[in-house]
């Protein structure tokens, strides 16, 4: 005799409004607007490459000075329940970024879990990228991040990227972000 068991459903949308810019700079807050401030720009735009998925048509630029934009997504107001938050689900989080053909930028990401209190339970901060287009051909890179045993108590979860250029050019030369996401994986009861 066998007998098969399935996995329950798991539910992992996508958290973040406006990953990608289709609604210009909505959804977002602009924690560093420098320079010529951020500017939402379509695919492949000036001295950029293609970008190869599916729906994503535009990206957000950065410019001479900081750029940081930040969402903090209130994951009871999502829908999940207290119990499923400290059950410890899997939350996975991406981004895509690239720079230019023809100027240097830096990249930054942190997302970080927090309590009801907004107090930190884990972070993920990586070193600042340099890109240098002697170096680097501007293609788009994509950073990816698990969070695991971060205890009990999740309830928001903090998004934040951003980054300049390194020639201080005037205009949108910094680093170009898109396809942002934010998951939160949890069995369907």
């Amino acid at each position: 005799m066998f007998i098969s068991y399935a996995a329950p459903p798991v539910s992992a949308t996508n958290l973040l409004r406006n990953p990608s810019g289709e609604d210009q700079l909505g959804f977002w807050e602009l924690t560093e607007n420098g320079g010529d401030e951020w500017k939402v720009e379509d695919f492949p735009g000036d001295c950029g490459h293609k970008f190869g998925i599916e729906g994503v048509s535009k990206y957000f630029a950065t410019s001479f000075q900081l750029c940081v934009k930040r969402q903090v997504v209130d994951l009871l107001e999502e829908g999940y329940s207290p119990e499923q938050l400290d059950a410890q689900p899997t939350v996975t989080v991406g981004d895509w970024y690239s720079g230019r053909t023809d100027c240097g930028c830096t990249y930054q990401i942190t997302v970080r879990l927090l309590d009801e209190n907004k107090d930190v339970l884990q972070e993920f901060k990586p070193d600042l990228v340099t890109l240098n287009p002697d170096c680097d051909d501007g293609s788009w890179k994509q950073v990816n991040h698990t969070f695991s045993e971060f205890g009990r108590g999740l309830r928001f979860i903090s998004f934040e990227h951003g980054g300049q250029d390194t020639k201080f050019w005037d205009g949108w030369y910094g680093v170009r972000v898109t396809g942002s996401s934010v998951t939160v994986e949890v069995c369907i009861e």
